[in-house]
């Protein structure tokens, strides 16, 4: 069975205009990537947990804020490893400040093989991104959810 990760693809309207938020991963892999490495807020689904409770538990531990409202089932993606990820829309607050998430962290060798073990933010950055914007930043395997949020929108 694939793994299975759920995750909130937050939007919201300035003017006329939508913008998603994107969160950047930490850690060193990901430290100088930036076109094709940002996702939305994700993560594993826990045995027997609800899906759109685990995509609302790891949106908060990666933002450090609750998110809550009207959540929309955009449906199931297949990513290019095989793991499925589970999303959802939900528009948010305009004034959702980016520059002050607190994300967990993760623990991880580094250098590696140097037996020295380093804590790294499971999200070093996010940002709110147009839809033009955020294709070229999210990871090609979760574009079809913008698309969909797009057109759920229109």
């Amino acid at each position: 069975m694939a793994i299975r990760s759920a995750g909130l693809l937050i939007y919201r309207r300035v003017s006329s205009d939508i913008e998603v938020l994107l969160v950047h991963p930490g850690g060193p892999f990901w430290a100088r990537k930036d076109e094709a490495a940002w996702t939305i807020p994700k993560g594993l689904v826990e045995p027997g947990e609800d899906e759109l409770m685990a995509a609302i538990r790891e949106t908060a531990e990666e933002l450090g804020v609750a998110v809550d409202g009207r959540f929309t089932s955009l449906g199931e993606y297949r990513q290019p490893g095989g793991k499925m990820v589970v999303a959802w829309s939900i528009e948010a607050d305009p004034v959702l400040d980016v520059n002050a998430i607190q994300s967990s962290e993760f623990e991880m060798e580094w250098p590696p093989r140097s037996g020295r073990v380093k804590s790294f933010p499971e999200v070093d950055r996010a940002g709110w991104f147009s839809p033009t914007d955020a294709a070229i930043k999210l990871l090609k395997g979760q574009r079809p959810m913008l698309a969909d949020l797009l057109t759920h929108l229109e």
